[in-house]
């Protein structure tokens, strides 16, 4: 079988597998965005589709023409059972981007069968930022040509895009607090496709650099937190380069914003001394309405007999000056 049949079966098989996948799976239609419980919502204003995608946690994609009623949950990521990622991956963080012409699937996958490191009496499951890519916004979103993007022995989570001032495309991503206890955002350059990793992740600024999360260790001193969160890149009308992220107050889930001092993701990176949203929204990311309105996409976040519970909502944003400033929640109105 030459490559041309090899990729042809391969996306024929993909395709057939998301159907067998959504069976079970209920689509609902004409769902306000506030009934759905997704975290980590990111949203892809589509312009040749005129439609609005969503996507988060759990693998899963919903559609609208409106920004208020949509349509899913739709399957759209496949995976290799034979990577590293196992038959069954949990997928966290998913993001659209679409790049040149193709649509790429940035995600967070986890196996929880495969245990890499023990530290502090914490097991670490192998959990690592992945790309997939389609030629549509609504999918399937299939395996490229690298299997690993990063390495393997290092827990990593929460990757999203960017293409920076030397053209060069790039994934920034959190190495995860619970093997290192100071979480980081780092940069790792792609292949010109996106289909694989480039050199070595480079460290853009840790956990304990921000003003504002903090947290009380053992003894009860207070300390920043540890956790670093769902980085999002920008630029402001003015040209500045910014990155939303999240991490704690405490108990409440909250998100801060930095910015960079060369205009590059090499910074350094300043932060803003106070969170830029209320307490308890973050995992932001801003998108352009299809009429070209900013918006802010987070989670809310509230506790409930010890499960978390996450609803997608919006907020507006101005972005004229050298600094993002989010405005009230934004309430769509459906198309008549």
């Amino acid at each position: 079988m030459n490559r041309r049949s090899g990729l042809i079966s391969f996306f024929l098989f993909c395709l057939f597998g998301l159907v067998a996948q959504n069976r079970g799976i209920p689509v609902r239609q004409n769902i306000p965005l506030d009934s759905i419980r997704l975290s980590d919502p990111c949203i892809l204003a589509d312009q040749q589709s005129n439609m609005y995608y969503m996507t988060g946690t759990g693998g899963l994609l919903w559609k609208s023409a409106d920004l208020a009623l949509w349509e899913g949950p739709f399957r759209v990521a496949m995976t290799d059972p034979n990577s590293w990622m196992g038959e069954r991956p949990m997928i966290w963080a998913a993001e659209l981007h679409q790049y040149k012409d193709k649509y790429y699937y940035f995600a967070t996958f986890t196996n929880r069968a495969v245990k890499i490191d023990t530290v502090r009496g914490n097991i670490i499951e192998r959990r690592a930022c992945h790309v997939l890519v389609s030629d549509k916004p609504e999918g399937p979103y299939v395996p490229m040509q690298d299997s690993i993007y990063l390495p393997p022995e290092m827990p990593t989570l929460d990757g999203t895009f960017w293409v920076d001032k030397n053209g060069k495309p790039y994934m920034v991503y959190c190495y995860e607090w619970l093997q290192n206890w100071n979480g980081t955002i780092e940069k790792i350059e792609l292949k010109p496709d996106l289909s694989g990793s480039i050199g070595k992740g480079q460290v853009l600024f840790l956990a304990s650099d921000s003003p504002w999360s903090k947290e009380r260790d053992d003894n009860g001193k207070l300390v920043p937190n540890k956790v670093t969160d769902g980085p999002y890149l920008f630029e402001t009308q003015t040209g500045r380069l910014g990155m939303i992220w999240t991490s704690w107050i405490f108990k409440d889930y909250t998100q801060g914003v930095a910015y960079s001092e060369s205009g590059t993701l090499d910074g350094p990176w300043v932060h803003e001394p106070e969170p830029i949203t209320p307490p308890n929204y973050g995992h932001g990311m801003l998108f352009k309405t299809l009429e070209g309105k900013l918006l802010m996409s987070v989670h809310s976040h509230r506790e409930v007999n010890g499960r978390y519970v996450r609803i997608p909502c919006l907020f507006e944003v101005d972005d004229s000056g050298d600094r993002i400033v989010v405005g009230n929640i934004y309430k769509p109105e459906k198309k008549q």
